[in-house]
């Protein structure tokens, strides 16, 4: 997104004098919804009040554009970025300063007390997978799963140590896995990716990580604490030079929120704080979307982007000073997207790449981000929509993949849904791809990336998007149509009518695929009906295999009804819900599933399955999953 392009085409959007749509007016309390969205109820799951704050512009998308500073500060900047050292504006006669930290930062992130405690106990947790501390590679000449790889190099780990002991237990510990690191990685490379310690992302992350916890890393050896000094100052250095080459846009973000940290807590600050505040808010307007949805459409990376920004946020009070208001603001525009994938339980949906992250993690970052919100339901541009009646929430994907420049882990999951009732969930996706080398094996990431692994149609087995190695999406998907209505029925009662349909298959099958989905305000019935339309005015001849997934929630107790086309649902709180197929060229079978739950480790499941065969020129498939009692 180029700044200037952007900031004239949204100021293009926003007709004068009227308040701009989803921003809070003086003295109410709503949700930062748009205009379809304004019938969220607060006794939704996830809800959390918003505060009156700032009126009309504030929640605009805002300018991605510098701070507002002064002449002499944007000359500070204009020869920071030419490369003069920030001790020429700073000390006497432009004396380097020595190299210290000027402020003590409060966490407020959440840590994982599990993860935390196996590390005092000399393992690395993740994702349910122990890995003894004495056999990693610090170096990274070995390479091992990236979820391991991340949290080893991004030193997240801290945040964990911090939350399970007191700093005097934890700091042993942690000064022991410092410098285990530093003796493998004594000074930053020439260019960043040579190995997992030093691509841009992994070391952003590692300087804030450093910045924010220095009293459990620098409080004990002074020969140490002198050394580490020493290497936050190179590594704040060598990011300034090499941000720009970040591998994704979350990635870059997380560069220059390292690069703003060191300004604001090391001696000499002020030239990088002001080129990295320019640079960051650059690179968040080519993060997201004007919903605030981050352009990878993960649910993990929308939680990492807000994680960074609070963490940013940390540095700026210990020094008591406030983050730039387009900072803030953009925080504001990233939870409630976040809060729109909650289910009943209050965790997440299992959405490109993401397992179904707990309610106590989405909450823990909710909280830190101070914001409270209801969720969007109509997160259009983001590509996902909600669906709340009475117990039940329907989740349903309206977008195509990620394009492969953002994608990390991109799903072919476009018109798949996910259903829940109060704090069970019925239909899901499997999930997961971004754990794989945990408990979940990396041989299974690409399945689970797969049209199949998700709750909605394929055709002969293939996707309806390319998935290819290292998280990548080919072709596939490129145009996706999106209709929601609130219908009223007979006897006075609702439904809410999802309508969609996608090119994944025209190329290679001559067919559209189309889904309706309704669902009754009252929760108790989700009518779905699947279309297979030709592509262009001449169909092709033959047939060609379909399947229709239902994978389902790990509480679900799943038994096919006699005349084989249907299928009984029983959950937890004693709901019997039936599934039928209303077509009679499908067959009606349970197969084996897998979901992986809110801790990234995998739960075996079963799915619904209704396959067959279908002519070329299309065909209809209708199906209902409706409560009996």
């Amino acid at each position: 997104m180029d700044g200037s392009s952007g900031r004239a085409a949204r100021k293009a959007r926003q007709p004068k004098g009227e308040p701009v749509r989803g921003v809070v007016q003086p003295g109410q309390l709503a949700p930062l919804v748009d205009e379809a969205g304004a019938n969220a109820s607060p006794a939704e799951p996830g809800y959390h009040e918003l505060l009156p704050i700032e009126p009309a512009r504030a929640l605009a998308l805002v300018d991605f554009s510098p701070p507002s500073v002064g002449l002499g500060e944007r000359l500070i900047r204009m020869a920071y970025r030419l490369g003069m050292p920030g001790a020429m504006f700073s000390g006497p006669r432009g004396k380097k300063a020595r190299t210290r930290l000027l402020a003590t930062v409060n966490n407020s992130l959440p840590g994982n007390r599990m993860a935390g405690t196996a590390i005092r106990a000399g393992h690395f947790l993740v994702h349910g997978a122990k890995t003894p501390i004495a056999q990693v590679d610090f170096a990274g000449a070995a390479r091992v799963a990236p979820p391991l790889e991340k949290t080893v190099h991004s030193f997240s780990w801290l945040t964990d140590l911090e939350a399970c002991a007191p700093r005097e237990q934890g700091a042993p510990v942690a000064e022991r896995i410092l410098s285990a690191w530093l003796q493998a990685n004594p000074e930053p490379p020439a260019k960043p990716g040579k190995g997992p310690a030093w691509s841009i992302g992994n070391t952003g992350m590692r300087l804030a990580n450093w910045l924010a916890h220095a009293p459990l890393i620098l409080s004990g050896d002074k020969a140490l604490r002198s050394r580490t000094l020493g290497h936050i100052a190179a590594t704040a250095r060598w990011l300034d030079r090499h941000v720009t080459h970040a591998e994704d846009g979350l990635a870059e973000v997380a560069g220059w929120v390292g690069i703003v940290c060191a300004g604001l807590l090391l001696p000499d600050g002020r030239p990088r704080r002001l080129y990295g505040e320019a640079g960051l808010i650059k690179a968040l307007g080519e993060l997201m979307g004007d919903d605030g949805g981050v352009l990878s459409r993960s649910p993990l990376a929308q939680i990492e982007a807000i994680a960074l920004l609070v963490r940013l946020r940390n540095c700026y009070h210990a020094t008591r000073r406030d983050a730039p208001p387009a900072i803030e603001r953009v925080v504001e525009l990233l939870v409630p997207p976040l809060l729109a994938l909650t289910h009943g339980d209050g965790g997440l949906g299992s959405w490109q790449g993401a397992w179904a992250v707990s309610a106590e993690d989405v909450d823990g970052i909710v909280r830190a981000s101070g914001l409270r919100t209801r969720p969007l339901r109509d997160v259009r541009q983001w590509g996902y929509q909600r669906v709340v009646a009475a117990k039940s929430i329907l989740q349903f994907d309206t977008a195509p993949p990620p394009l492969p420049a953002h994608a990390r882990f991109g799903c072919a999951s476009t018109l798949a849904f996910e259903l829940s009732h109060g704090p069970h969930r019925l239909v899901v996706n499997c999930g997961g791809a971004a754990s794989g080398g945990g408990l979940v094996p990396v041989r299974l990431e690409q399945g689970l990336r797969a049209t199949a692994a998700h709750s909605t149609l394929t055709l002969d087995d293939a996707n309806s998007t390319a998935v290819l190695l290292n998280g990548m999406i080919g072709s596939g998907v490129t145009e996706v149509s999106v209709d929601r209505k609130t219908l009223t029925q007979d006897g006075g009662t609702h439904a809410t009518r999802l309508e969609a349909g996608h090119n994944g298959y025209a190329a290679r099958y001559g067919l559209t695929h189309r889904r309706i989905l309704l669902l009754r305000d009252d929760g108790t019935e989700l009518r779905g009906e699947d279309l297979l339309l030709p592509a262009n005015r001449k169909a092709k001849r033959g047939k060609v295999g379909f399947a229709i997934r239902f994978h389902l929630g790990p509480e679900v107790d799943v038994s096919l009804t006699a005349d084989g086309q249907g299928a009984g649902l029983l959950l937890p709180d004693g709901s019997y819900w039936l599934f039928r197929s209303g077509s009679d060229e499908g067959a009606v079978t349970v197969e084996d599933s897998l979901w992986v739950d809110g801790q990234g480790r995998p739960q075996a499941t079963q799915q619904i399955v209704v396959q067959g065969m279908v002519s070329r020129g299309g065909g209809t498939f209708g199906w209902v999953i409706k409560r009996m009692n």
